[in-house]
């Protein structure tokens, strides 16, 4: 069973997720980093409930991004480990739902809520942003996941489906 998830298919989806992942948040740059940020690539976070192999590459690709872009060091490490908490989340949740809009919503909720909550305080501590400011930041975040996630993500899931149903 193992052994599935390292086929050459698998191992290149992953490749071309987190390249993707990389060149769409580079290609955005002014809009996928800093305080106010929708940061387009996270689209592909719906993946995630499709491929598993979507899960690391996510991990991958926010990491790399966020190195190219200069974050800070735990913001690279941190903010990268939110979205692999997130990306296996959505990826085991979808293996217990099996209603598609429904999978759809619960899968896109983690990487949403996760990163608008956790990411804040990583900025805190690695930017010194002002205390009160964490509420405003969790909005502009939610905000901006929620368009990524939901609004390009979802069309992107059924895309996705329909690639994966033809290669079967």
């Amino acid at each position: 069973m193992l052994k599935n998830y390292f086929s050459t298919a698998h191992i290149a989806r992953a490749g071309i997720i987190c390249s993707l992942y990389i060149v769409i948040s580079l290609v955005c740059a002014p809009i996928s980093s800093g305080a106010v940020q929708v940061r387009l690539s996270e689209a592909l976070s719906i993946l995630a409930i499709i491929f598993p192999e979507a899960v690391p590459a996510l991990f991958i690709g926010c990491a790399l991004s966020n190195m190219i872009t200069g974050c800070a060091p735990y913001d690279v490490i941190f903010g990268s480990v939110v979205t692999l908490i997130a990306g296996t989340c959505s990826f085991f949740c979808a293996k217990i739902i099996k209603n598609v809009p429904l999978k759809i919503i619960v899968g896109g909720f983690f990487p949403i809520v996760l990163n608008a909550f956790i990411l804040p305080l990583i900025w805190q501590w690695c930017y010194g942003f002002i205390e009160y400011v964490y509420m405003v930041q969790v909005g502009i975040l939610a905000i901006g996941q929620s368009v990524s996630v939901y609004l390009v993500g979802t069309p992107l899931y059924f895309v996705a489906v329909k690639i994966k149903n033809k290669m079967n």
